[in-house]
């Protein structure tokens, strides 16, 4: 038994300094990546930004506000949607309407329901009021910048290009549940968003987020519109890869957004990010299971315990260590975003290690209060 945890203690040492060295390639090409060209459009066609809303949660004023203050030359109309007439957004939208009076907006308060995903189901009603035929989706937790629309239409322009996404990193929404709010963020900023610029930059993945999906209509239609995704959990990703399966490009500018963390507890944080990790075991499996490398710290953890505490395993907690700080330090100076102090990363590792195991197990996630089913084909039904 003592071979076996020392021959376990070596291999989880191993992974740790391939974790330690995935961190630092990440980190330079997120620095590559964010230097790319994003061109403005050569001319500035009409948009009409779509925002789907849900309860006035917090920072929802801040984040709307982003939209109505874009710098954007070309007619710009806001339509957003709720099931229910009565939902506090309505009063956040209004208030932000007397502010920006000149701003062309639309409230579409429908309670139908065309599937289990009450996002797409809210973008379905939301449709008829959009009057121009490029579309942009953001959530509704998501910052932007005022040059956001710009450099998203310009890339939509670029030959070949069906559908447009950006990164995004988190953004904490502090108040009295700030250690939750920073995990969170810092998950995003560290963890998430370093995986997907390697993804993307070494041509493994090809992501779709609801951060932003800017694409024209007749796209939209030719991917049978939004009914199609109207069951699926991974409704963002599923749009980008019908896009993608007509022959269309997807472009991602060197343009990041924010996303606000705010969970309030602990359990409210451990279900979201378990959603996430299980949609991504679901539409990427194997990039899923490869991620395991990017846990270094938890592994040199595992290697220092079980060979307690050797000079090899203390030398890989050390690397990995140095390797993830190096990596916050370069996001946060290439996306001009703080997510959370350097003290909390070895505690943000260990937490991403542990949602990652439990996303190996069950079938379920929990959404706005609801707790879903999801099938192999990634429809979703209430459980």
């Amino acid at each position: 038994m003592e071979q076996l945890l020392n021959l376990v203690g070596w291999i989880c040492a191993g992974i740790a300094f391939a974790g330690a060295a995935y961190a630092v390639i990440a980190a330079l090409l997120a620095g590559r990546f964010m230097r790319q060209g994003a061109g403005e459009p050569r001319q500035f066609p009409a948009v009409t930004v779509l925002k789907p809303l849900h309860g006035a949660e917090p920072g929802l004023s801040q984040n709307l506000e982003t939209v109505f203050a874009q710098d954007y030359p070309g007619e710009l109309q806001i339509v957003f949607g709720v099931h229910d007439k009565d939902d506090p957004a309505i009063a956040v939208v209004k208030a932000l309407q007397a502010r920006y009076p000149g701003r062309d907006m639309a409230i579409m308060a429908d309670g139908a329901r065309h599937g289990s995903n009450g996002k797409v189901s809210n973008l379905i009603n939301m449709l008829p009021a959009a009057r121009h035929d490029t579309l942009v989706l953001a959530d509704s937790d998501i910052a932007v910048s005022p040059q956001w629309l710009r450099k998203v239409t310009g890339a939509l322009e670029r030959p070949g290009v069906g559908v447009v996404t950006c990164l995004y990193t988190g953004e904490p929404r502090h108040g009295q549940h700030r250690l939750w709010a920073a995990l969170s963020a810092m998950g995003t900023s560290y963890d998430f968003l370093p995986n997907v610029v390697l993804g993307a930059s070494l041509g493994l993945a090809a992501p779709c987020f609801g951060s932003t999906i800017a694409l024209r209509r007749a796209t939209l239609e030719d991917v049978g519109g939004f009914h199609a995704f109207a069951d699926l959990l991974a409704d963002d990703y599923e749009i980008g890869r019908a896009v993608r399966n007509r022959g269309y490009k997807l472009a991602i500018p060197a343009l990041g957004v924010a996303h606000t963390a705010a969970e309030a507890s602990a359990g409210e944080l451990f279900r979201h990010e378990l959603r996430w990790t299980r949609t991504i075991r679901l539409v990427n499996p194997a990039g899923h299971m490869g991620s395991f490398v990017t846990f270094g710290f938890a592994f040199a953890l595992i290697s220092a315990l079980l060979l307690d505490f050797a000079p090899v395993s203390l030398s890989a907690l050390g690397l990995t260590l140095a390797a993830r700080l190096f990596l916050k330090y370069r996001i946060d100076g290439i996306f001009g975003t703080y997510a959370g102090p350097y003290w909390l990363l070895p505690v943000r590792d260990l937490l991403s290690f542990t949602v990652f195991v439990t996303s190996l197990f069950g079938e379920t996630v929990h959404w706005r209060g609801t707790r879903f089913a999801v099938a192999p084909s990634g429809a979703m039904s209430p459980s």
